[in-house]
């Protein structure tokens, strides 16, 4: 009960909302049943759709065109568009369809009305802010450009807009020549003292020091992204493919892999050096000329060998052959006037009765 009550109180809440911010879907309803707020707003139609395509165009006015070229309201695009923007919004999923189309609980519905309809009272309270003070603002914008461009404030006006600073102490000037030229010598740049003293006493605020500083660390900055560009490029492997499966192989993986090669490596090395480093700078042996004898030779044995098998073959295959016939003449396996019998009994007594009768019928 506690729950058809607060969705009875926020199915109202959102359709006064609809009502205040003049949503033409509503005008004319005149519903005061909360049963027949609620389904008219949670329920999948197509009126509650076009509500919400208006609460969407209400927010974002672009999208009003892009309805107008859907044919019709319930296809999947507008579907996956008003999912689209929701998302954007950050009130539900990406995935979150069944929302839009209004198969959610009724009260996840009309919460994400109430959330969406605040939107809409957030930009129209802000924009009757903007008309009501817009007027003052004009006034006053067109007093202070009055005042600004006053003859006796040009010269002011100048100064604000080129600042000059005081010229540089000694010591400090000093300083900074012998700065700027120890880095022209480092850098190659053969630019004279004077015009960096020229340029540094334009700047008002920030002076020649913020400014190398900021250019150094942008330099650095793009180094930095240049190098993690190579890197990310070169280990493409380790990240996942397009298709959602895991990497071929992973950091952990091939950190075991890496261990065990390096280790393989020394033990091969240590092996090498001990035993068959002596072994393989030796000449190959010179073969004799009777390596075609055994050759031939052990062809030989070869074949006697592949038709012995063949004939131990053969010889399993009769006697299995054997056993199977014997089994057959010996067993009793077929029936016959309540009794079994064997093979060769029932075709004596097939025989006999064949015989039996030809010769009544040769009588």
């Amino acid at each position: 009960m506690a729950d058809n009550s607060k969705e009875q109180l926020l199915s109202m809440r959102v359709y006064n909302s609809l009502q205040s911010l003049g949503c033409p879907l509503v005008d004319g309803l005149y519903l005061r049943e909360p049963d027949s707020v609620q389904e008219l707003l949670c329920s999948p139609s197509l009126h509650r759709t076009d509500i919400l395509k208006w609460i969407c165009a209400s927010i974002c006015p672009s999208l009003k065109e892009k309805f107008s070229t859907m044919k019709s309201t319930q296809n999947e695009d507008l579907v996956q568009e008003l999912t689209r923007f929701g998302y954007e919004m950050m009130l539900c999923k990406a995935n979150d369809q069944d929302l839009i189309k209004g198969r959610a609980p009724p009260l996840r519905q009309l919460r994400f009305l109430e959330q969406i309809l605040m939107v809409i009272q957030a930009d129209s309270s802000i924009n009757s802010r903007q008309n009501s003070c817009s007027g003052d603002d004009s006034v006053k914008n067109d007093d202070l450009l009055g005042e600004l461009m006053f003859q006796d404030h040009l010269s002011d006006l100048d100064m604000l807009l080129n600042p000059v600073c005081n010229p540089w102490p000694a010591h400090i000037r000093e300083h900074i020549i012998r700065t700027q030229s120890t880095r022209n010598k480092t850098n190659g740049n053969h630019s004279k003292p004077s015009d960096f003293i020229n340029r540094s006493d334009q700047h008002s605020r920030l002076g020649s020091h913020g400014e190398e500083s900021l250019t150094e660390a942008m330099a650095l900055l793009q180094s930095t992204q240049s190098t993690l560009d190579e890197l990310h490029k070169e280990c493409e492997f380790l990240q996942s493919h397009s298709s959602g499966s895991a990497a071929v192989l992973s950091p952990c993986a091939l950190k075991v892999a890496i261990s065990d090669m390096s280790l393989l490596m020394t033990s091969f090395g240590h092996i090498y050096n001990t035993d068959f480093k002596a072994y393989c700078q030796r000449a190959p042996p010179a073969l004799s000329s009777g390596a075609s004898v055994f050759q031939s030779v052990h062809q030989l044995l070869h074949t006697c060998n592949t038709e012995l098998e063949a004939l131990k073959q053969l010889s399993e295959t009769s006697l299995s052959l054997t056993q199977t016939v014997q089994q057959l003449q010996t067993d009793k396996r077929y029936w016959s006037k309540g009794e079994k019998h064997t093979l060769p009994e029932r075709l004596e007594e097939l025989k006999n009765r064949y015989v039996t009768f030809l010769s009544l019928h040769q009588s």
